[in-house]
């Protein structure tokens, strides 16, 4: 038996303040994530079966430290693609579709982008 059985959520941490509103903005305006709770300093966005935990107070936000990336799940690859370069944001790879070669074999579409933290932001489409 897993221990875990899900992602629950992703944290990423602001400094300044206009950095966390930025980031808010973000994900809450650009992308549309539904915010589930808010706290002085902090703000969760719903983002499918998992979360995104955004609050200041970050010592740095300049290493990218060992995720290279996280992938948001969508039907809408376009409409994703559409929404973050109308917000000013560079798609940085993509939009391409692939196929995966496993068993069985996996086709996607996918792009992706850099956050208002420098994230890397993958957007995940199965086809």
């Amino acid at each position: 038996m897993a221990l875990i059985n899900k992602l629950h959520h992703i944290a990423m941490r602001c400094d300044p303040a206009e950095q966390y509103e930025k980031t808010v903005h973000f994900y809450t305006k650009v992308l549309g994530l539904p915010v589930c709770r808010t706290w002085e300093g902090g703000t969760m966005v719903q983002a499918g079966d998992a979360l995104l935990e955004i609050f200041s107070g970050g010592e740095t936000t300049d290493q990218r430290g060992i995720i290279a990336h996280f992938a948001l799940g969508t039907d809408d690859l376009q409409g994703c693609i559409d929404a973050v370069t109308a917000a000013g944001y560079e798609i940085i790879s993509g939009p391409r579709q692939v196929t995966i070669p496993s068993d069985p074999a996996f086709p996607l579409a996918c792009a992706f982008c850099r956050g208002p933290l420098g994230e890397e932001i993958e957007f995940f489409q199965e086809l």
